[in-house]
């Protein structure tokens, strides 16, 4: 297993265990009587690895969120997809930027494949979680886990591609920095959704 696979999969079981943790007490996950939105949605960005970025992320969504688990989850993979969308048309810019030696433009349009599939992932998760009620929640449930699941690992690949002196150093940081962002709001989504699980649980 590469150190990036075992990354991904380090945060996925951070999440999954946060998640665990909280779901001895559905009660306490529940919004309580008078919680504000914004309370809400600091009290369920603690159960996130990176609970800061969780509620900077989420805040001015307040609205949209209520207090309701699934628009918070819902919200989350949101600003997740728009983040990655944004990342890659930087990243597709800059492949096309003077100055890139051909090895620097190959990892670039590697990584803008893989956020593609990660994008791609979060969008049927999003249409899925539209649908999540009856007597099916748990089988769609298992397909969102999985499905963002894969797109933190397709995130984590990105990154792979940036090891070692194959970008400068300006350049290398920006992306790199973009990318470990698009991978915290989608391990923090991969949280809020696993937390929805246990709550419904």
């Amino acid at each position: 297993m590469t150190g990036g696979y075992f990354f991904t999969y380090f945060l996925i079981s951070i999440a999954l265990i946060i998640s665990s943790n909280n779901s001895n007490s559905v009660s306490a996950a529940r919004p309580a009587s008078g919680e504000t939105n914004t309370d809400f949605i600091r009290t369920s960005c603690k159960s996130t690895t990176y609970p800061t970025l969780c509620f900077s992320s989420l805040s001015s969504r307040s609205s949209a969120i209520g207090v309701s688990p699934q628009l918070l989850a819902h919200e989350s993979l949101s600003v997740s997809l728009e983040t990655a969308q944004s990342t890659s048309a930087m990243m597709l810019k800059l492949s096309h930027s003077q100055g890139m030696t051909p090895r620097e433009v190959g990892a670039m349009r590697d990584c803008v494949e893989e956020l593609s599939d990660a994008v791609s992932g979060i969008k049927k998760s999003l249409g899925e979680m539209k649908e999540l009620k009856g007597k099916d929640f748990d089988l769609k449930m298992n397909d969102i886990q999985t499905w963002v699941s894969a797109a933190l690992t397709d995130e984590d690949t990105c990154t792979e591609g940036f090891a070692g002196k194959v970008m400068n150093g300006k350049v290398k940081t920006v992306v790199r920095g973009k990318i470990l962002e698009v991978a915290q709001l989608t391990s923090n989504a991969l949280a809020l959704i696993n937390r929805l699980a246990a709550i419904h649980g």
